[in-house]
């Protein structure tokens, strides 16, 4: 079950519960403890309870369809390289370009995602929906009592806080980190630099303190994590997940 094989299957069941709508499946995939992170930056929802609001809030009354560009696995981790399609209840469309990192516990002789963290930008996501005419401000309407409804005043204001990141400061220098800076896998061991010579970077995206990049190279592709300070772009660590380095 531990086989990458197995995880990536755990994690698939995601997407396939969500296209039916089924919540209670959904549901099921997270450990008892579990956490949805979902933008990273935003405050994350713990246990049972928080997790069906999150689904009643975000995942019920949208279509959403995952475009799925790249998986890796490494240990007890998914990450996933994906856009994500969601068709609003009113019509309106979105596209969100995103980073998912899945990070997995057996329980009770099952696989069950402990955390679910999704790199994505609500300042962007927002953007589309005011330039998505009627149809997005009427969904932007909609959305505020349904987070009011499921998360309260408190949920509201926690899930606002994705709008604060590092933006393109941190993107930047991200870029220059790249460039130099030591990067470790998944489970803390250096990267030898001839892995990273000659690899290409695009899909730089900003959420919370975190910038996450799609990584291009002779080993494939992959997804690098620079992890910046609380109160500085200082990068406290650079963590690449990349094909090269599937050892589930």
């Amino acid at each position: 079950m531990r086989t990458a094989e197995g995880l990536l299957a755990a994690v698939q069941c995601s997407p396939e519960a969500v296209a039916i709508h089924d919540r209670t499946t959904w549901v099921d995939l997270y450990a008892r403890e579990g956490v949805v992170n979902d933008p990273v930056g935003s405050k994350p929802h713990r246990g049972r309870e928080a997790i069906e609001r999150f689904y009643d809030t975000f995942i019920a009354p949208n279509t959403i369809n995952f475009h799925i560009e790249n998986d890796v696995v490494s240990g007890m981790s998914v990450v996933r390289d994906l856009s994500l399609e969601t068709i609003m209840s009113t019509g309106a469309v979105l596209n969100v370009p995103m980073h998912i990192r899945y990070d997995l516990v057996e329980e009770d002789g099952e696989l069950k995602i402990s955390r679910l963290a999704a790199h994505w930008e609500l300042r962007s996501m927002i953007g589309q929906l005011l330039r998505a005419g009627s149809r997005g401000l009427t969904a932007s309407a909609k959305l505020t009592p349904q987070l009011i409804g499921n998360q309260g005043i408190g949920g509201v204001l926690g899930f606002m806080g994705g709008l604060r990141s590092v933006g393109k400061r941190g993107k930047e220098a991200a870029a220059e980190l790249l460039k130099s800076s030591p990067v470790t896998d998944a489970s803390g061991q250096p990267v030898s630099p001839d892995l990273l010579r000659g690899a290409t970077y695009r899909k730089f995206i900003a959420a919370g303190r975190t910038v996450s990049v799609t990584m291009d190279g002779s080993f494939g592709s992959g997804v690098v994590f620079i992890e910046f300070a609380p109160t500085s772009l200082v990068a406290e660590s650079i963590t690449v997940f990349s094909t090269s380095h599937r050892d589930a």
